[in-house]
This record gives C-alpha cells, sequence and structure tokens, in this order.
C-alpha cells in the first residue's frame, strides 16, 4: 500500500517562534500562509506543518498523489481505493473520504496509542 508523500503536521502554540526555531535547524518555508497560521517546511527530503490553533495534536500526514517534493505523481492510488483496502484490513476510519467523488479528498485513522493519521489527497 503506497500512501504518498509523509509529513508531520505539527499543533504550534506560537508558529513565528516555531518557523524561527526550525529554520535554525535547517528547514526552509516552502508553502503555507503564515497569515492564516500555517506552513510548510523541508528540509531536504523531510517535510513538516506548523498549524497554530487548527488542532489539538500532532498529525502523520500522508498525501496520495505527491512525491515528497509535492509534485504531483502520474501513478497513484487514489484515496479512496487506500480507504476501501484500509476498510477490508478492519481499519477503523474516524472521518472517510466520500466513496462518490472524484479528486481531493481525506480521511483519518487512529493508531493504537490514539495518534492521529490524516491521509490527504490534493489532487
Amino acid at each position: 500500500m503506497k500512501l504518498g508523500a509523509f509529513s508531520v503536521s505539527l499543533a504550534v502554540k506560537d508558529i513565528e517562534a516555531s518557523k524561527l526555531f526550525y529554520e535554525k535547524l535547517g528547514f526552509t518555508v516552502f508553502g503555507g500562509d503564515q497569515s492564516q497560521n500555517w506552513l510548510i517546511m523541508q528540509n531536504g527530503s523531510h517535510t513538516i506543518g506548523l498549524f497554530q490553533g487548527m488542532f489539538d495534536k500532532n498529525i502523520l500526514t500522508f498525501n496520495p498523489g505527491w512525491s515528497s517534493d509535492a509534485r504531483q505523481l502520474e501513478n497513484f492510488t487514489d484515496i479512496r481505493e487506500l480507504q476501501r483496502q484500509l476498510k477490508d484490513r478492519g481499519v477503523e476510519l474516524i472521518s472517510e473520504a466520500d466513496e462518490s467523488s472524484t479528486g481531493p479528498a481525506s480521511f483519518m485513522i487512529l493508531d493504537p496509542d490514539g495518534n492521529t493519521i490524516l491521509v490527504d489527497q490534493h489532487v
């Protein structure tokens, strides 16, 4: 099962302080909008998202259809197919993509320790 590009979405208290901290670690802003309290930062092939006030805890994020540098892949497994495969394997979803839709969609699951996993297709 190929889930797409991986990143960690961090729930931060102060997006400017977090941006400055991660810049010291070699990350640079790759996308997002700081005025809307979210940034995407990269250091080589490592990607993190900084999100102030959008969710309560950190989230593991996968993006079907994207490479690690957020370029659209020609071939990938659609999010609705990934969702079906996980359901067939007995994974409980806490939110679901609309099976009748196409294009961008998302679903969320929890791991056994309560960590949120977001699968978020942008294409």
